[in-house]
């Protein structure tokens, strides 16, 4: 059973079709991945987004392919056999399989060489999306002899470009699924309230957040982050106990059924109570993530979105005395990186992080608004273009204070004349906040996603918190 109906594959593949315009396109499904051994020991199978995008099945071992310039579509794929059958039971045929989505025809696997053969020898351009595993590597070095060393690179940026022109734009139901998928990171992430507190694990929690993702959904978007050690952007649980004093940082989403993403962060104090140091940074970051709320929209530049964060977020540091000199300057330089390393947020989708194999080049920037790969800070920055209706992005300000990069910046004198290092080393033991939820730009302005609102503003979380102990 597909998510969508019949027609929205079409639909789909016929939008890639007339905006490719030539050439044999080759969208290849994912294959099962083993943990350890192949057997009885693999991860979770997740089919890859652009094929499900466009073919819409979630069975592995399949390809698609739109023939543009003979006006055909293929399903290919080996039918399971009876040992298969023994093990997984009885799935679809290749042929049903094809048919359910619109495609007329299908193929077993050996086929698709055939094709991209056929193509080849024609001079006809085969487009493919750059590769993310080693076995969809191995895959197109076997069907068009590219070394996996060169596969990006030869990868065809006009498929990369119209895929993204597609999936950027979420349709109403799309929209109806990633609600449901912010439904389930509210429950997530309200356990995770409930649990904190002194003496738990930040294992325990992570692994309850992850059971309830799994129950209510197909998986985890990610892997969750659930640390007192919020100063580290990937921090994974460990089992280290919650003390008091300390803040408990938790980002984590879950995928739907139907493999859309959500992602939000919260930031908690592991008492219930924020002292005055905490609430008074905790305070400058719920600002900024509900100033982000407020400016987004169609038509504005994320870039510029995030850059009126960082600039609310310098004033407030120097009201505090940890940042200091011209606000403009300071921004320029990227001085506030030292506090907010990351970007202020990310497109979502069928991915929690949407497309970002396709290369973040083509999917956060365009001509008018390219990266800047140099500035520490903005390098992370996974989006800079014009927001347009339909857009999903995370908005996701944060202050963290990291002792290895506050001994770097000192050494070298690195922004130096906006940065209070003997204040900020006060903060040395701090960690971090962050704050996060999903952004559904509308026509007009945007707004959250979700009909619950994970607690955040700080008397709400202090109070929720109480009523959970």
């Amino acid at each position: 059973m597909t998510l969508f109906d019949k027609q929205t594959y079409v639909e789909r593949r016929k939008k890639l079709r007339d905006t490719v315009g030539h050439g044999l396109i080759l969208l290849l499904g994912n294959s099962p991945v083993g943990a350890n051994y192949p057997a009885s020991s693999i991860y979770p199978h997740r089919q890859d987004s652009s094929f499900l995008y466009y073919f819409g099945q979630k069975r592995e071992g399949l390809a698609g392919v739109i023939d543009v310039d003979e006006d055909k579509e293929w399903l290919i794929g080996n039918d399971i056999d009876i040992e298969d059958i023994v093990w997984y039971g009885k799935v679809d045929s290749v042929a049903d399989m094809a048919a359910e989505v619109g495609v007329a025809n299908s193929a077993p696997m050996a086929m698709l060489k055939t094709l991209c053969d056929k193509a080849v020898a024609a001079g006809r351009k085969v487009h493919f999306l750059p590769p993310y595993r080693g076995a969809t590597m191995i895959q197109i070095q076997d069907l068009l002899g590219i070394n996996p060393h060169d596969q990006k690179q030869a990868a065809s940026v006009e498929l990369i470009m119209a895929v993204v022109h597609q999936r950027d734009k979420k349709s109403a139901a799309e929209i109806v699924e990633l609600e449901k998928a912010a439904h389930i990171g509210y429950l997530m992430h309200t356990e995770a309230m409930r649990l904190c507190r002194p003496g738990i694990t930040e294992q325990y929690i992570g692994g309850v957040i992850t059971g309830i993702a799994m129950s209510y959904g197909s998986m985890v978007s990610f892997e969750p982050i659930v640390t007192t050690h919020g100063e580290i952007m990937h921090g994974s649980p460990s089992p280290r106990k919650l003390e008091p004093g300390r803040l408990l940082l938790c980002d984590a989403g879950a995928e739907t059924n139907g493999n859309y993403c959500s992602d939000h962060t919260r930031t908690m104090p592991v008492t219930g109570k924020f002292d005055s140091r905490q609430a008074d940074l905790y305070q400058i970051v719920v600002d900024c993530h509900d100033l982000a709320l407020s400016v987004a929209k169609p038509g504005v530049k994320w870039w510029d979105v995030h850059m009126d964060v960082c600039r609310l977020m310098i004033n407030r540091l120097k009201d505090l005395g940890l940042m200091r000199g011209d606000t403009e300057e300071a921004l320029a330089a990227g001085a506030h990186a030292m506090f907010l390393p990351h970007g202020l947020g990310h497109m979502m989708g069928m991915d929690v992080h949407d497309m970002e194999g396709l290369g973040q080049t083509y999917v956060g920037f365009d001509s008018e608004t390219p990266p800047n790969l140099e500035q520490f800070g903005t390098n992370c920055l996974r989006c800079g273009r014009r927001l347009e209706e339909g857009f999903v992005m995370s908005d996701e300000p944060g202050i963290y204070f990291i002792p290895d990069l506050i001994d770097d910046w000192r050494k070298s004198g690195h922004n130096a004349e906006f940065l209070n290092f003997d204040k900020i080393d006060t903060y040395r033991d701090f960690g971090g906040i962050r704050i996060e939820d999903d952004l559904l730009i509308t026509a007009d302005g945007c707004r959250f996603l979700g009909d619950e609102r994970i607690p955040y503003h700080l008397a709400d979380v202090e109070a929720f918190m109480a009523a959970s102990r």
